[in-house]
């Protein structure tokens, strides 16, 4: 599988870089190289797993699988598509927090013998806190922005000074979170694959992650014209999905083994870290861009954001899951996609 991966990504940099490829193909190569990608990250952090708490590993995993989502969006700064970097940092909050964790609850779920997935209850209460205290900041902002009020022609400083109160916040999370991680269940198989080549082939694909989203994405303006989608729905939906291939695979694979606290840590870790730290991070770091971040967002982004974190605290806040839950998650995704598809 490795040899495949790296195949897919040297024909995906050939798409690329070659002329006379048509884009629909380079988009099709780069979409197959990200899941090959996503196989290997989710073989290493299992690996990886098998000898630390899930505390640890799944935010190496959230860090080294979000790479794609920072490069991302950082490129579309650079070249002044602020649209194409919104649409995308909220799609990964979105796809994360409802199709992926769906997905995760029904494998957990059917996995379980009595068709209830448990996991500690403290991670997910913690993420629906920080997903929370970002909705309230992007609210605030909206509303001033709705309403033209005074505070309206200040959008700019009030993201940078919510940015970093967030980022106070997150920092002083992680420290908690991290000391409170538990010892790896020994009960399961010894690791396979060295310390040492676990994490390298964790930096080598999320590194390569970063490369070949930029490629998928350099693809898929020429797609959505062919395909005639709208470029709303592609940010949300197509490029967020793509992006997150990492934690698609990583948290369903572990979650349909049984490796229900791992995989519940991969996932809302990211979660966690795209809202409360890589949104605030690219804020900041937007001030060296061509174009500027902010968190005043149009209005219906405002509302999936602000009913995401409340739907994914009441789902998960009890510690336990079922195929129904995960299922509720995956249709509210459905109908945020179906919107996405009819917005500009």
């Amino acid at each position: 599988m490795l040899a495949i991966t790296a195949l897919l990504a040297a024909l995906a940099a050939l798409a690329r870089y070659a002329s006379g490829f048509s884009h629909l193909g380079a988009f099709v190569l780069a979409g197959l190289a990200l899941a090959g990608l996503a196989w290997v990250v989710s073989l290493a952090t299992e690996q990886v797993g098998a000898r630390s708490g899930p505390a640890a590993t799944g935010i190496l995993h959230s860090t080294i699988g979000n790479l794609p989502e920072f490069f991302v969006v950082l490129f579309a700064l650079q070249t002044g598509q602020r649209i194409v970097a919104e649409t995308a940092i909220l799609g990964s909050i979105l796809v994360n927090a409802l199709l992926v964790l769906g997905l995760v609850l029904i494998a957990g779920s059917r996995r379980s013998p009595d068709g209830v997935m448990r996991f500690g209850a403290k991670l997910p209460n913690d993420t629906a806190t920080l997903l929370l205290i970002a909705s309230f900041i992007i609210v605030l902002v909206g509303l001033a922005d709705s309403a033209h009020d005074p505070a309206s022609h200040h959008v700019r400083t009030i993201s940078i000074v919510g940015s970093v109160a967030i980022l106070v916040a997150y920092a002083s999370w992680l420290v908690q979170y991290l000391r409170m991680d538990q010892a790896p269940d020994r009960r399961r198989a010894a690791p396979r694959v060295a310390i040492g080549v676990s994490v390298a082939l964790l930096v080598v694909a999320g590194v390569g992650s970063a490369f070949v989203s930029d490629w998928f994405v350099h693809a898929l303006r020429p797609t959505i014209h062919q395909l005639r989608i709208s470029q709303t729905f592609a940010g949300l939906v197509i490029v967020a999905i793509a992006g997150n291939a990492v934690e698609n695979v990583t948290g369903i694979v572990l979650a349909a083994k049984g490796r229900y606290e791992l995989a519940i840590s991969v996932v809302k870790n990211s979660v966690a870290q795209i809202a409360a730290f890589l949104f605030p991070t690219l804020i900041l770091v937007s001030l060296l861009t061509a174009a500027s971040l902010t968190f005043a967002l149009a209005p219906v982004y405002i509302g999936a954001l602000f009913g995401t974190a409340v739907i994914v605290w009441q789902i998960t806040g009890d510690g336990e899951a079922t195929v129904f839950e995960g299922l509720a998650l995956v249709g509210v995704f459905v109908v945020l996609a179906t919107v996405a598809a009819f917005e500009t």
